[in-house]
């Protein structure tokens, strides 16, 4: 973050399987937090599967400053998203504030198969946020390019670019703002992976930024890297 330049961060987990090792890591979140309340800010993971124990962890993570909850991906934690636990979580989500980050991957016709590849239905998401209304959706990878599947996205989602040069053309931005608007994209990275597998020296974050500053209009490059997500997540400042 000091080499990028980078402020403030938002720490998001894994979609885990086990309900233990979701709960280890929001404990280890919530002291990176309490150790570094200035510079980082975190959601907690949870497996919907849990029922009863996974809101309760979400409402343990609430009280120690954890923000929001993801990233969750019920297509790969093996629960249905109609499954009673899953709708629990997201009422739960509703009633404390708490934004909610989902795994999107787009078509296979899109980037094609990969290994480990999970399908994750656009529809699904909708009518999430549909059902769900006082809840804030963060669909990340840019949804899935969800534009090109010709889809409407209701007003309560947002949308990351998280591990885009491993999906995307650096064009995604142009066509992704365009689709999503300029208030609804959230700069996001998937550090510490290596995004640029095939370009020496670029793991650190700072090549994903420039990458990002230079695809973005001037006018709205505070509002991607940080503007946007402050509002979203009623900061005082950018992030």
């Amino acid at each position: 973050m000091d080499a990028a330049g980078v402020d403030r961060a938002v720490l998001l987990g894994w979609y885990w399987e086990n309900h233990v090792t979701c709960v280890m890591q929001n404990r280890f979140y919530a002291e990176c937090v309490r150790v570094h309340p200035d510079r980082l800010l975190a959601f907690a993971a949870v497996q919907p599967a849990a029922g009863d124990a996974a809101l309760a962890e979400i409402r343990r993570a609430h009280g120690e400053g954890l923000i929001g909850l993801g990233e969750l991906s019920p297509h790969s934690q093996h629960v249905g998203v109609d499954d009673a636990r899953w709708l629990a979580v997201l009422a739960l989500a509703g009633e404390l504030g708490l934004p909610v980050n989902l795994h999107v991957t787009d078509p296979s016709s899109v980037t094609g198969n990969y290994p480990g590849r999970v399908e994750t239905p656009l529809v699904d998401f909708v009518l999430m946020a549909q059902v769900f209304s006082k809840v804030n959706f963060i669909l990340a990878h840019w949804g899935g390019a969800w534009w090109r599947q010709g889809a409407r996205m209701p007003g309560n989602v947002w949308f990351d670019t998280a591990a885009s040069p491993l999906l995307y053309a650096p064009t995604v931005f142009a066509e992704g703002v365009a689709a999503c608007g300029a208030d609804r994209v959230l700069w996001g990275t998937d550090y510490p992976l290596n995004i640029y597998p095939l370009e020496e020296g670029k793991e650190a974050m700072d090549g994903f930024l420039a990458q990002a500053r230079s695809a973005l209009p001037a006018t709205i490059t505070g509002n991607v890297l940080g503007g946007n997500a402050a509002r979203l997540l009623r900061l005082a400042s950018g992030v």
